[in-house]
């Protein structure tokens, strides 16, 4: 899989992708919430900014990252976060992939980087994830 290629097959099934939430008093509208979601479910794999995710709801950075929290539950940070770490999840089922690739396709700046961050936010590294996937794999 190239970055390039359509990621959102790969989304599709990620728990990342929730609903919209209700407008939250202070938060993003409606209509703002849905065009960030749909915004960094098909660039989350690049280096984004907090200015270009505020553009698309023509909002000040300050205003955005208050409001998405409010809106999400999480940092704007945190959400591109585990979007990442959800299709590195997703990839590491294809043993056939390096995790240095996966790292790259995911949006991380390098292997260590996706190790470091799984461990910390999924409590497990690169290697333990896919050989539990092949695991569990072999017992269906």
């Amino acid at each position: 899989m190239r970055r390039d290629d359509d990621l959102s097959t790969w989304l599709s099934e990620t728990p990342a992708e929730r609903r919209l939430p209700i407008n939250a008093k202070g938060g993003l509208s409606t209509s703002c919430a849905g065009l960030v979601q749909q915004f960094l479910n098909d660039n989350f794999s690049r280096k984004l900014s907090l200015a270009e995710m505020a553009a698309v709801c023509e909002l000040s950075p300050y205003h955005f990252a208050r409001g998405f929290s409010k809106t999400f539950g999480v940092s704007p940070h945190q959400y591109v976060l585990t979007l990442r770490l959800d299709l590195a999840e997703k990839l590491l089922a294809d043993s056939r992939m390096s995790i240095t690739d996966i790292a790259d396709l995911s949006g991380f700046s390098s292997q260590s980087h996706l190790t470091t961050m799984m461990k910390k936010y999924r409590n497990a590294t690169p290697q333990q994830v896919r050989a539990r996937q092949v695991r569990s794999r072999g017992s269906e």
